[in-house]
């Protein structure tokens, strides 16, 4: 694989099929981008990401602005991988239950692997 580092952390994609939300081109880019900084061990923060204590401890969302709409990717840092959990259309002010539940029930069923 082309510029990957070998203390790269992996990326775990914990539900269905890895495939990439209709984002803009560029919005992809920033995605990839700020994914593989958490890779190499940056910490991130607002506004490109934000803690999410709600779903669990070391939880956080990336948050990507593209065209009109604006996407946001739950992950958690674990010592051995970024672990993603959702992707999501961000519509509303607060992040939708639905949503929390998911990532927590997705979280538990990793953790008790």
């Amino acid at each position: 694989m082309k510029n990957v580092v070998a203390d790269d952390k992996p990326i775990a994609w914990l539900a269905g099929e890895i495939r990439s939300p209709p984002l803009s081109v560029a919005s992809k880019r920033e995605a990839g981008f700020l994914l593989r900084q958490l890779q190499r061990g940056k910490s991130l923060s607002m506004p490109e990401s934000r803690p999410m204590p709600s779903i669990g401890r070391h939880c956080n969302e990336l948050r990507i602005v593209d065209l009109n709409t604006t996407w946001r990717i739950i992950y958690r840092i674990d010592q051995d991988a970024i672990v993603l959990l959702e992707v999501f259309a961000k519509k509303t002010q607060a992040t939708p239950k639905k949503v929390i539940d998911i990532c927590k029930k997705r979280l538990a069923d990793y953790d008790s692997m």
